[in-house]
């Protein structure tokens, strides 16, 4: 087992779930389709909030074609790189991790094939913490749900976001609705994801999520549902927290 999977936040079968499926991230017809479905709400909400809290407009101002140039942004958790690719487009300075050395090689590859340049790396938010990186973004996009070590993880993401940065977290509601929806419909009836994906009992409500943030001095500035419309297969946000979920968290100027 690898460096990277030894850390104490790692599931190692949920590694291997997503190493046994590396070669289909970038397949918009395959195993993640989902995602790519899901992607471009999540690629608008993280520019919007991060062109609100950074850039000091007027309204109606032009914006540029790079709104996040200068800004250091971490993917933690990037599987194949479907939300790096875009953020590195937009202009941060990506540095996008996986315990998953599979899908590293994977993204590496797509990158370089995009002409795009990712600072991608096989190792762990543990590992990172630990050598004092620190970043204006960081981007936990339906990971959390994957960990082992929910506490450690969630205060190691937290060390390294910069006073006055952001956090974006995705994930899932443990509802009745989202076993219904995201277990039975998704996996078993639908065939959207492969069996065994997800583990319900690893979803987390809103409430728990805000915990692990505040007593990691982050302080929350807005939780946003993600609703499916099943009739045009699009995604858009909403009020209802019961499914998917997004929040957006910062921490204060003055701590550290």
């Amino acid at each position: 087992m690898t460096e990277a999977a030894n850390s104490k936040s790692v599931d190692p079968q949920e590694i291997k779930n997503f190493a046994s499926m590396a070669d289909e991230w970038w397949d918009e017809s395959g195993k993640f389709k989902p995602l790519h479905k899901f992607n471009p709400l999540r690629i608008a909400y993280i520019r919007d909030q991060v062109i609100k809290h950074f850039l000091d407009l007027e309204p109606n101002a032009p914006l540029s074609l790079k709104p996040l140039k200068g800004l250091r942004l971490l993917d933690i958790g990037c599987g194949g790189g479907l939300l790096s690719e875009p953020m590195a487009r937009l202009g941060a300075e990506v540095v996008a991790a996986d315990a998953s050395s599979t899908n590293i090689k994977v993204a590496s590859l797509h990158a370089e094939q995009s002409g795009l340049q990712i600072d991608y790396r096989h190792t762990t938010a543990e590992e990172l913490a630990a050598t004092g990186e620190k970043f204006d973004v960081i981007l936990n996009m339906e990971v959390i749900e994957h960990v082992a070590d929910l506490e450690g993880f969630s205060k190691s993401c937290c060390q390294m976001l910069k006073p006055g940065g952001l956090m974006f977290v995705a994930t899932l509601n443990r509802t009745l609705k989202s076993y219904a929806l995201a277990i039975v419909g998704a996996e078993y009836i639908l065939r959207w994801l492969p069996v065994g994906t997800h583990n319900w009992k690893k979803f987390l409500r809103p409430s728990e999520v805000v915990s692990l943030l505040r007593q990691n001095d982050l302080q929350i500035k807005e939780i946003k549902g993600a609703s499916y419309n099943p009739i045009d297969a699009t995604w858009s946000l909403s009020k209802d927290l019961s499914v998917n979920y997004m929040l957006c968290a910062t921490r204060l100027a003055n701590t550290l």
